[in-house]
Order: C-alpha cells, then structure tokens, then sequence
C-alpha cells in the first residue's frame, strides 16, 4: 500500500520511491538510473563518470549542473550517496503518525536517500520556479558506506563551487557539524596450527584463542570524546573438531586528534602482537587510512552561510562533531570547503530507522535558503 497517494507530497513521493530500492555499496545501478531520469526530465544534463569497474560499483559518480542566473555570490555543490547499508530484508516505506518507516523490519535508507529527495525537489523548484541563483551542482557517489569510495574516486576539479554541503548527519536539523574524525581501517591475520581437537589437541595452536585474547585485551568502544574503536568482521576456523590454523578480523579505531588516533593504533597493533605470542600464534597486520579529519569554526564562511540558511527558515544553528565519516571529509581533504548538515533521520543502519515528514520538508527549504543566502555578496 503506497504511503501517500502519488502526487500528494512530491518529497515524500519520491524519497519512498528512492528507499524501496535496494542499493547495498556497489549494487547502486537501479537508484543511480531512477536519479538521472529525473534530472533529465527537469531538462538537466547528467554526466557519470567512468570509477564504476574500478571501485566495484554498477555506477559511476553523478554530476548535474544548474547554471547560475544571477550575477555574483558563491556557486555551491550539493552531495549525497546513493547506497545504504545491505539491507537484510524488503524495504517498504509508510507513512505513521508524519514518520515515514519501514513496515518490513529492516533499514529504511534515509540515509541517505532522504538527502538525495530533498536535493532533487529542491533542484526542481530552482528550475521550474526559475529561482536565481549564484550555480548548483548536484554530485551523487556510490559505495559511501564501506569506506567514502565514491567520493574518493571522484575528479574534484571538475566542480566549478569550492563550497558544498551533504546532509548525512543523523540529528535535528539545525545541527551543523563543525567537524568528523580520521579513521583508520586495520587487518589483522593469525596463523596457528591445526590439529584434531579431540585426539591432538595439544599439537594444534588456536588462532581463534589468538585473535580472541587480542580482542578481549584491546579498548573498544568509546575511548574519550574524541576516540573510539571497534572489531566489526571475524572469521575462522574449518571445522569444530580442529584446532583452528587461520583466524582473521577487521577492526577500525577514529579520532578527531591524530595524534591520539596514531597512538591508538599502535597500542591496537601491539595487543594483537602479544596475543599472538602468548598462544604461539603469528599474526601480520595490516593498517591503512580510511578518511582524514577535518574541522571547522563557528566563523567560517562556509558555516555562517549554512547558519544564515537555518535563520532564515526558522531554526537557531547549533555547532557539533561527528564521530562518523561522510563525503565531506573527502572533499575537504582536497582543499574544498563542504559542511555536513543535519536532516534529520533517526536511528540509521537499524530496523527502526525512520525521519519525520516535516524535516524532509524542512531541508527543502534550507536548501533553497542556501541558495539565496549564497546569492548574496556577503555570503
């Protein structure tokens, strides 16, 4: 059952349209394809560039541009990913009490596909309502979730703003996130030996007991306001009656001091090392930059015009930071200026996953508020 009668609610409309299909990380075709035909409807031109057999993806980076029709101001870019975490399950939006959810129990995909709704109604409106404005890009990535491919494979010269925003934070809106952290993805492999657990046991050497005291002896979690760290994937073993041989895990650690992140790391490494030994097990480990941090002031150009946005439609700014990556941190890695804004979904990665009605509508406006404030001199 639709959640709306079509026509009703064009946001709403379309942002279920855009949930109910599946785009786990490399898998975006569908979404990416849904994306263009409406842009080229509103007459748009659409260029996709050519990452997608590189990264992995069944699409490229999607690039729109709305040519300015005023004089002055700054340009601005509009970004937002087009996969969701894997879904474990249907998606089916409804609308219950102005809160759109999934009624199949698994994620909804407002994130971040309420950000990709609300990025082209609004586009919509500039074009049909002939809205002046200073220059709109749209740029659209793929595999955001599993490391900000997308955005990392994009060529940030072909973007004529040096000022963008996403809105991939899940908070109020009205939030604006001052900064997120770095992060560092970390691969650890144990190496024992195997044996029949019943008749040799004391032959064999457990990688599984290995890599389990190494994560049992690593902090985890929330490590200050600033740090965190996490063992997400393990996997091992062949059978239950053999002293497992291999055992590997995933671990990441993040912080906005990196500094703190550095020294993180290496005691993360030195616990898997000591583990290792203490079960006469090997392991080789393997540590690599995810995303780098970025931070901004309250003052800062690019976050007064997003405040000046919020003002405008009525809500007061507030000032935070993320302890997640998002494709800001990409694009401010590479000298441009992108703010993540808060819009509003709640609970995401989560069968409870949902976003208010209102907040769709609401970041509608804020992005045209951008667009006026930007227009200005000042701005």
């Amino acid at each position: 059952m639709p959640a709306v009668a079509a026509g009703d609610h064009p946001v709403l409309d379309l942002f279920c349209e855009l949930a109910a299909i599946s785009s786990p990380p490399g898998a975006e075709r569908p979404v990416a394809d849904r994306v263009v035909a409406y842009l080229r409807g509103l007459g748009l031109e659409v260029d996709e560039d050519d990452c997608g057999p590189s990264i992995d993806s069944t699409m490229g980076n999607l690039l729109c541009r709305v040519e300015p029709t005023a004089e002055g101001g700054t340009p601005i870019f509009l970004c937002a990913h087009l996969d969701t975490v894997p879904p474990t399950g249907p998606i089916e939006p409804v609308v219950e009490d102005g809160v759109v959810r999934n009624a199949a129990g698994t994620i909804l995909g407002a994130d971040d596909k309420s950000a990709v709704a609300v990025m082209l109604e609004a586009t919509r409106r500039v074009v049909e309502e002939g809205r002046p404005h200073a220059g709109l890009e749209l740029l659209f990535t793929p595999r955001e979730e599993v490391g900000l491919v997308g955005a990392y494979a994009f060529d940030q010269t072909r973007l004529r703003a040096r000022v963008g925003y996403v809105y991939d934070q899940a908070a109020p809106v009205g939030e604006i996130v001052l900064g997120a952290p770095s992060s560092v993805a970390i691969e650890a492999a144990f190496q024992g030996r195997a044996a029949h657990a019943g008749m040799y046991p004391e032959e064999g050497r457990s990688a599984i007991a290995a890599a389990a005291r190494a994560i049992a002896d690593m902090r985890l979690g929330r490590i200050d306001e600033e740090t965190s760290a996490n063992v997400g994937v393990i996997a091992g073993g062949t059978a239950r009656n053999i002293v497992p041989e291999l055992c590997s895990f995933r671990a990441e650690a993040r912080s906005h001091d990196e500094e703190k992140l550095a020294d993180l790391v290496r005691e993360m490494t030195e616990t898997m090392t000591f583990a290792a030994t203490l079960e006469e097990c090997e392991v080789e480990t393997t540590v690599s930059r995810s995303y780098r941090a970025y931070r901004f002031r309250p003052g800062d150009a690019p976050v007064r015009l997003a405040a000046s946005a919020l003002e405008r439609t009525g809500y007061t700014p507030t000032f935070a930071l993320s302890g997640g990556g998002a494709d800001a941190n990409v694009f401010n890695e590479r000298g441009l200026a992108c703010v993540n804004l808060a819009n509003g979904m709640a609970e995401i990665h989560t069968p409870t996953e949902h976003i208010a009605v209102a907040d769709l509508d609401a970041m509608i406006e804020v992005s045209l508020a951008l667009l006026d404030a930007a227009r200005e001199p000042t701005a």
